[in-house]
């Protein structure tokens, strides 16, 4: 099987985002690249200057410190939003009626917090892997295999 005509795929990860849209039909799937985008990483010495911060502990003498931030997950964090927020968007604009959301388990985890009930409403299918590596095939291919109909069980006589 496949998905509709005109439905809208979003893959992303934390550094990449692709939108791609279905010329095709469920029997043949057509994905078209739409848009893309990739983020940069900084590196670690210009998204943090100082080390982890501490703290007294009440009636004690010693300190303890915090657990040092994690700024390239913050920055993965935030591309999950902005991804969430670009389909929110499209769907209050009507742009998709149906979409398909494919994303890493922790970007997918991510945007399903800033999701609109809308764009939430819209989406039919939700794949937690990553692809953003991968050529359109196989997103298609992983796309079939996913909405592939159960075969009914043969009837023995």
């Amino acid at each position: 099987m496949g998905i509709a005509n005109e439905t809208l795929v979003l893959v992303t990860d934390g550094r990449k985002m692709l939108f791609l849209r279905n010329e095709g039909d469920e029997e043949h799937m057509n994905l078209v690249v739409e848009k893309k985008r990739a983020r940069e990483d900084a590196p670690d010495r210009e998204l943090s200057t100082d080390g982890p911060g501490s703290v007294f502990s009440s009636g004690s003498p010693t300190r303890s410190s915090y657990e040092e931030t994690d700024f390239h997950q913050l920055e993965e964090d935030r591309w999950a939003h902005d991804a969430a927020e670009r389909i929110n968007s499209r769907a209050l604009s009507n742009d998709f009626e149906k979409a398909v959301v494919i994303a890493a388990p922790r970007t997918l985890g991510e945007l399903r917090k800033k999701l609109h009930k809308e764009a939430e409403r819209r989406i039919v299918l939700e794949i937690d892997k990553e692809m953003t590596n991968q050529p359109v095939a196989a997103i298609e291919e992983l796309i079939a295999e996913e909405t592939k109909e159960e075969a009914p069980p043969e009837i023995l006589t």
